[in-house]
C-alpha cells in the first residue's frame, strides 16, 4: 500500500516533461487560462505560494535597508527612448496603449516591460545632494512583455515580479549593492525554495539592456535545463546621464550618481515545480508551502475522530505551523490524492485505532515514507520533520545539479555532451562573442548561463577557437 501511486492523471516526467509540467500547473490548481494568450489566472493555491515568496523576500529586502513603493504602469514613449540601449533591448516586447476612452492619444504609452525610466524620472526630482543618497527602493508589480512563445510561470506576457532600483553616491557603493542583492537571491533559493544555484556574471551578449554588468543566479531543473532565476545589474552612471540626474557632492561639485536594478519573478514558482516535482505532481518545500501539514481524519463518522483531529490541528496551529484539517465529505484516498498532487509536505492520518493507541501516522510527500508517532508532543515532532524535509529536498536538488554538470575540454566533447547529456557544461572561453554564437548555433540552443564566481582553470585554451582562454563559463539550454 505504501508504494501505491495515488495520482494517475498526469503525464510521466520521462515521457514528456513539457506536458508533465502543463498537467501539474493545471491539475494542482495553480493556474487557469484566459482568452488572452500568455495571460493566465494565478489561482488561490498558486497565489498563496507567491505570497509566501513575497513575505520572505520582503523581510530580506527590509533587513538590508530597502523600502517599497509603487510606480505607474504606463510609460510615455518619449521617456522610454531617453536611454537608447535600454529601449532597443525591449522594443520587440513592448505593448502599447494608443487610444484613451474614444480618443487617440497624442503620444503612445508603453505598458511597462520594466520600470528603470520611471525610477530615473523620479530620482531626478528627489535627489539634489549627497545627503539624499542612497535611495534603496523596491517595487512589487505586474509587467507586460509581448512574448511570442508562452508557458505558465516560465514565460508569460503578463507576470508578477519585484524590481529593486537603487541610487548611490559612489561606484563602489553601487557595485556592493549589486552583489549584495544577488547574494540575497542565492540565499533565498537555497534556504526557502530548497534550490541550489550556479551564480556569476552574464556575458556581454547576455547582459541586461543598458547595464554595464549583469549578474545572475541559475538553477537547474530536474531535466537538466537551466532557468534564469534572478538577476542583479550594475548600471554605472549611464542612466543618470541620460536622465540628467545630478547631485551636489561632498566637495560641492556636481556629480552623477551610480545606479543598480535587480529582480525576480513568478518564474520562481515554475522553478519549484520543475526542480522538486515528480510523477504524482508537486512537491513543495515546507518553507514556501501554503499548507505545511494536512490532517486527514480516517473514518471521520466514528465517534471522537473529528474531535481528536480538530484538537491535533489546533495544537499544530498554535505552534505556528501552517496546517489544514480536511474534513470534507470525501474518502481518505481521494483526499490523499489531491494533497499529494498539490505537494503538501506532510500528511497526518488519524483514525479510531490511532486515537486508541495515542498515535497518528505522518506521511512525507517528498519520500512517501510513513511514520507512526505519538500524539503527545506532536507539534515538536512535526516542526522537526518539516525541517528535515526541507533539508532533504535541497540535498536531492543539489545532487541533480552536481550529477548533471559536465566538463568539456575540447569542442567535439562539448558538442557530444550537448547532444547526449542534458545539463550544464563547464568549458573555457576566450571572451569572443563569435565563439559564443558558434556554440549556440552548432548545438541548437546551448547558451552561456554565466561566468561563475568560482573559477577553475580547466584548460589554457578556448574550447571553440583554441585561443587563450579568459574565463570558465557554464553553458546550458534554458527555458
Amino acid at each position: 500500500m505504501k508504494d501505491k501511486k495515488l495520482v494517475q492523471e498526469i503525464t510521466a516526467m520521462d515521457a514528456d516533461f513539457a506536458q508533465w509540467y502543463t498537467d501539474v500547473v493545471k491539475k494542482a490548481e495553480l493556474i487557469g487560462y484566459t482568452s488572452v494568450k500568455g495571460c493566465v489566472i494565478i489561482r488561490p493555491y498558486g497565489y498563496a505560494i507567491w505570497e509566501n515568496i513575497q513575505a520572505d523576500l520582503n523581510r530580506r529586502f527590509k533587513e538590508t535597508g530597502h523600502e517599497n513603493l509603487y510606480m505607474p504602469m504606463l510609460i510615455p514613449e518619449s521617456l522610454l527612448k531617453k536611454e537608447a540601449d535600454h529601449v532597443d533591448g525591449f522594443a520587440p516586447e513592448c505593448a502599447w496603449v494608443t487610444v484613451g476612452g474614444s480618443e487617440e492619444l497624442s503620444e503612445r504609452l508603453c505598458i511597462r516591460p520594466t520600470s528603470e525610466v520611471l525610477f530615473c524620472e523620479h530620482f531626478r526630482d528627489v535627489v539634489q545632494s549627497y545627503r539624499d543618497l542612497p535611495k534603496l527602493y523596491n517595487q512589487w508589480a505586474n509587467i507586460m512583455r509581448w512574448e511570442k512563445t508562452t508557458r505558465p510561470f516560465l514565460r508569460s506576457r503578463e507576470f508578477l515580479w519585484q524590481e529593486g532600483h537603487t541610487l548611490h553616491e559612489t561606484e563602489q557603493e553601487a557595485r556592493d549593492e549589486t552583489l549584495q542583492m544577488l547574494e540575497v537571491y542565492r540565499d533565498f533559493y537555497a534556504e526557502t525554495l530548497a534550490i541550489p544555484v550556479v551564480w556569476g556574471r552574464k556575458t556581454e551578449k547576455e547582459k541586461f539592456a543598458g547595464a554595464e554588468e549583469s549578474y545572475t543566479v541559475e538553477p537547474m531543473m530536474h531535466n537538466g535545463v537551466g532557468l534564469q532565476g534572478g538577476t542583479s545589474h550594475y548600471f554605472g552612471d549611464g542612466f543618470a546621464r541620460a536622465f540628467d540626474i545630478k547631485f551636489a557632492g561632498r566637495d560641492n561639485t556636481i556629480q552623477y550618481p551610480h545606479q543598480t536594478s535587480w529582480g525576480v519573478t513568478t518564474r520562481m514558482i515554475g522553478a519549484v515545480i520543475m526542480v522538486h516535482g515528480d510523477d504524482s505532481g508537486l512537491r513543495l518545500p515546507p518553507r514556501v508551502a501554503p499548507v505545511q501539514a494536512v490532517v486527514i481524519p480516517v473514518m471521520q463518522h466514528k465517534e471522537g475522530v473529528l474531535e481528536a483531529a480538530t484538537a491535533l490541528t489546533d495544537s499544530l496551529k498554535s505552534a505556528g505551523i501552517r496546517v489544514k484539517l480536511d474534513d470534507r465529505d470525501q474518502s481518505p484516498g481521494w483526499k490523499y490524492s489531491q494533497h499529494e498532487m498539490q505537494g503538501v509536505p506532510l500528511r497526518i492520518e488519524l483514525g479510531p485505532r490511532d486515537i486508541e493507541a495515542g498515535n497518528c501516522v505522518l506521511a512525507r510527500r517528498d519520500t512517501g515514507e510513513k511514520i507512526v508517532t505519538s500524539i503527545d508532543g506532536i507539534a515538536d515532532t512535526v516542526a522537526a520533520l518539516l525541517e528535515t524535509i526541507q533539508a532533504d529536498m535541497y540535498q536531492r536538488a543539489l545532487e541533480n545539479l552536481t550529477t548533471k554538470t559536465s566538463t568539456a575540454t575540447s569542442y567535439p566533447q562539448l558538442l557530444e555532451l550537448a547532444e547526449n547529456s542534458p545539463g550544464f557544461i563547464r568549458a573555457m572561453w576566450c571572451g569572443d562573442t563569435t565563439c559564443e554564437d558558434k556554440i549556440k548555433d552548432d548545438t541548437g540552443g546551448v547558451k552561456s548561463r554565466c561566468i561563475p564566481f568560482e573559477q577553475e582553470n580547466l584548460a589554457s585554451d578556448c574550447v571553440v577557437c583554441g585561443k587563450p582562454a579568459a574565463h570558465m563559463v557554464v553553458w546550458g539550454r534554458q527555458y
